[in-house]
């Protein structure tokens, strides 16, 4: 049976989960009003393709982007939750996570597109998470803060704040080195005439800068909206969806040779310090064996058990992870490697997104791009500078943007399209000499540091509320 028709799962929360997998679509849905309208802007902007042709080719390259771009991405949004809301599969306060990061986010999205602001969906999203991580450790029994993965945090955040000033500078030297070597040339130098399409090479650089920005947007964002999706699925049909349900024996046998690996490697080398979390760690890595020895499929597990597999790696994982951390294993840096290659071994099962999870992100995309590029593309196209965009500032910005993004997706760190893009126009402007708008700069601006704090107090206090609502 398809796990997301589960036969254990009642009416009410199979209606619960439809209408949280409709709110996450809805999600990418307004992601493209934001983020794959500036992959678009520029090729739209300077007729080098017409504005269906355009988003058709956009949304193609976001679904090859989204497929090829593994789920690095999507797993580490998912690492910036609190381990005991990820792992709360099932219950109230899980669905009460899910529901107030999404509602947060698409708020937030809707109305800076409305003001044609081109905000960052990827500081959205992270805003909303952090929200209700704090929310949920001023929670009875808790400590403030704790809980929260300030490492991935502070990691998540450097990459956001240095992709933008990194667009800036790296478009608008690429402008100028693009002068030096090929001097002035005149079309490449002239803003985009109404309904003219630029000349034919021109317009194959356009058109290929533009699929290099969907491809890469769709390796990065795209898969923010996978990890959502995989926490809504894991918090509601947890039986179904805590495993990979396509893990063959291969796979399960592939697991267990990890936790033995990691086993020895913890007995071997936990020095006094680590003593007492070297047996947590242990515990937890015998409850995995003890559930998946004789396993020949996923299905072979009772389904009572699934989650329980997930949590105990999961927990396992984070144990080991602080072990590590702190010094208390003393690994030399192969031994350090080799043990990452089998911590990754060991979350094979669980660090995993179907392919209709990705099919339905892609659609989303392309869709929300669709509808909603008009604001973004003018705002683009002629408020970042004083001057209309160029065909060259155009094609630097965005191979700047694919490059950047690329980087970004392929190391797991999100980073945001639309700051990305937006300040590699804005440093083709001032290379050019044609100034920026200080109005739209400044609104960019302030959406730009309104939307961590607006995003993490809306979702904590909607975190609060729903939490009281579900129980």
């Amino acid at each position: 049976m398809n796990p997301l028709f589960d036969h254990g799962l009642s009416s009410g929360s199979a209606l619960l989960l439809f209408v949280c997998l409709a709110i996450a679509l809805g999600f990418e849905f307004v992601n493209g009003f934001h983020d794959t309208a500036n992959a678009v802007a520029t090729v739209i902007y300077t007729h080098a393709l017409k504005p269906t042709v355009a988003v058709m080719l956009s949304a193609f390259f976001n679904f090859s982007g989204v497929l090829i771009g593994g789920i690095s991405v999507a797993m580490g949004i998912i690492k910036l939750l609190p381990l005991d809301l990820v792992v709360a599969g099932g219950s109230g306060i899980g669905i009460a996570t899910i529901l107030s990061l999404l509602l947060s986010a698409i708020l937030w999205n809707l109305g800076t597109w409305f003001l044609g602001i081109p905000a960052s969906s990827s500081h959205t999203l992270i805003g909303s998470i952090l929200g209700v991580g704090l929310a949920n450790s001023m929670r009875p029994g808790h400590v403030f803060g704790q809980g929260i993965n300030l490492g991935k945090v502070a990691e998540t955040m450097l990459s956001l704040v240095i992709s933008p000033l990194f667009g800036f500078l790296a478009a608008g030297l690429l402008l100028l080195l693009a002068k030096r070597l090929f001097g002035r040339t005149h079309a490449m130098d002239e803003p985009p005439v109404k309904d003219v399409p630029p000349p034919p090479v021109i317009r194959a650089l356009l058109i290929a800068t533009c699929s290099g920005v969907s491809l890469a947007h769709g390796s990065n964002d795209g898969q923010k909206g996978v990890g959502l999706v995989m926490l809504i699925l894991i918090g509601i049909v947890p039986a179904g969806f805590a495993l990979d349900a396509g893990a063959t024996q291969a796979d399960i046998q592939r697991t267990l040779r990890a936790v033995d690996a990691i086993e020895r490697v913890v007995h071997d080398h936990a020095d006094r310090s680590g003593t007492r979390d070297a047996a947590v760690v242990r515990a937890q890595l015998d409850g995995v064996r003890q559930r998946l020895v004789g396993r020949a499929s996923v299905g072979d597990i009772p389904r009572g058990d699934r989650f329980a597999v997930r949590q105990e790696i999961l927990t396992a994982d984070k144990s080991l992870d602080a072990l590590v951390k702190r010094g208390a294993l003393g690994l030399s840096a192969d031994e350090g490697r080799h043990l990452s290659d089998e911590r990754k071994a060991l979350r094979r099962m669980t660090d995993y997104a179907p392919s209709w999870v990705l099919i339905a992100i892609a659609l989303s995309l392309g869709i929300g791009t669709m509808v909603g590029w008009r604001r973004i593309v003018v705002t683009v196209g002629e408020k970042i500078g004083k001057a209309h965009l160029t065909y060259a500032q155009g094609a630097c910005a965005e191979i700047i943007a694919a490059s950047t993004i690329g980087i970004a997706s392929a190391t797991g760190l999100p980073v945001s399209t639309t700051h990305v893009l937006s300040s590699g126009v804005a440093g083709t402007m001032v290379a050019n000499g044609s100034g920026i708008q200080a109005t739209t700069i400044r609104n960019i601006g302030i959406a730009w540091v309104l939307t961590l704090p607006v995003t993490m107090l809306l979702a904590g206090t909607l975190f609060t509320l729903m939490r009281l609502a579900f129980g």
